[in-house]
């Protein structure tokens, strides 16, 4: 076995990344991704693409990268996933691919697609068209995966995307530092060069209907997201300065308001900052706040071991200065007409619940209060409500679009997919939901 060491890439360092929103880790140099992709075993039984929700080839562009191939490795990527550099960024390897790898320490598979991805050019190919036309609806994850793949099998293709920019929660949910906009666009605009239509601020639902849609195309397929918030239901949600992560994670992103006053969405820069929840989206607003100056607390809880967050994510959070206080549970939010503290109750964690977790507990008498200026509430989100709202389609407990294997709803020529049908999950699962819906789209065209 060969002994070459694992590469590390480069990351801006804290005291820089709290004052900035520019993109923290640096990624591989060439001679990096060369190393690394050198210490693959090229396994005759790869068990890594297994754990591959899109079925990247990963031993095939891997080996690519190793002989400095580095446009063929790119190919193998998107013959299965047209958002690499995306996905490079914020696939949480460590549970799919990697944790997979047999190689000790694994092999940073996704370290060694973003390579590829930020280094080589993307190809695209000439294609018969079908004449057949399908609209999709939202230019998120899920989204662009569907339209890409069938602008591939030569369908014409048209999104419809609410927002003034295309990447749906790319674009809105994952801050600058984490994923930079540019790799959004790039990645948008290369599936636009598939001959895919993009069409912004349409909001189907306000606009036009999907029955209005259907009598124009010969599908649908419906990628509307995630996008409703939960909130705790204690009182004091409803002072000023307490936000839902979506408003405020939207506020920043897609608005800049970072970037205030030269654009004009204000946001609250508060002194103090609690932000609740303990998810990627919890610490995604934490790390936000913390550079608009604010000294921020995140409260959850369970225990760090429960914690659903990456581990990535939550060590930068942890070197960024910004605290956590686990089995800590909110009972109040505090103030006249702004937010000035958050009562909390301590927790002790019990028998496991449905999530197969431990359930967590009061404890009684152990109530007390942390101030602050703002409250980021991030407990999670739920399907987007409004297209349900103009069209009759059976839907899930939770508002979620109901369908079938093959993403059928239950109107024919309609389809769902991604976090409308599955609820929040995470990017390379709305990717593979795309995919597999277009091929399902493309088959039942081609039956007629």
């Amino acid at each position: 076995m060969m002994e070459n060491k694992e590469q590390k890439q480069k990351e801006m360092s804290p005291e820089e990344r709290i004052k900035s929103f520019k993109e923290v880790s640096l990624g591989y140099t060439k001679e990096q991704a060369i190393e690394e992709a050198k210490r693959c075993l090229q396994c005759p039984v790869p068990l890594c693409e297994k754990g591959c929700p899109a079925g990247i080839l990963i031993k095939k562009f891997i080996k690519h990268i190793a002989d400095e191939e580095f446009d063929l490795a790119l190919k193998v990527i998107l013959e299965k996933n047209s958002l690499p550099g995306v996905c490079g960024r914020v696939c949480p390897a460590e549970e799919q691919c990697k944790k997979k790898c047999i190689c000790k320490p694994a092999i940073n598979i996704n370290l060694l697609e973003r390579f590829v991805a930020d280094n080589s050019e993307k190809i695209v190919k000439n294609v018969k068209k079908t004449g057949k036309k399908i609209a999709v609806v939202g230019s998120g994850p899920a989204g662009l995966a569907c339209s890409s793949e069938l602008a591939l099998m030569g369908h014409e293709v048209v999104v419809y995307e609410a927002l003034h920019k295309p990447g749906g929660v790319l674009t809105y949910g994952i801050p600058e530092f984490r994923l930079p906009k540019k790799i959004v666009m790039d990645e948008a605009n290369y599936i636009k060069k598939l001959g895919v239509s993009i069409k912004l601020n349409s909001v189907v639902g306000k606009l036009f209907s999907v029955d209005e849609l259907l009598k124009k195309h010969d599908a649908i397929f419906i990628a509307t997201g995630a996008g409703l918030p939960y909130f705790l239901g204690i009182n004091g949600e409803n002072l000023n300065n307490v936000y839902s992560a979506n408003e405020f994670l939207t506020r920043n992103n897609l608005m800049k308001s970072y970037k205030f006053p030269e654009y004009i969405t204000p946001v609250k820069r508060a002194e103090k900052t609690v932000v609740i929840g303990g998810g990627n989206v919890a610490i995604d607003s934490a790390r936000v706040a913390k550079r608009l100056g604010s000294d921020v607390t995140i409260i959850y809880r369970r225990s760090r071991a429960e914690m659903p967050a990456r581990d990535e994510e939550v060590k930068h959070a942890e070197e960024e200065g910004i605290k956590f206080m686990f089995l800590t549970n909110p009972v109040k939010i505090i103030g006249k007409e702004d937010v000035e503290a958050v009562r909390c109750i301590r927790m002790k964690l019990g028998e496991p619940d449905d999530s197969g977790r431990r359930r967590p507990l009061p404890v009684e008498g152990s109530e007390f209060m942390i101030k602050c200026g703002q409250v980021i509430v991030a407990i999670g989100q739920g399907p987007n409500p409004l297209i349900g709202k103009t069209i009759d389609l059976n839907t899930g407990k939770k508002g979620n679009i109901a369908v079938n294997e093959k993403y059928e709803t239950s109107i024919e020529k309609v389809y769902a997919g991604g976090d409308i049908a599955s609820g929040s999950a995470t990017v390379i699962n709305a990717i593979h939901d795309g995919k597999v819906a277009a091929k399902e789209i493309d088959e039942k065209l081609k039956r007629g």
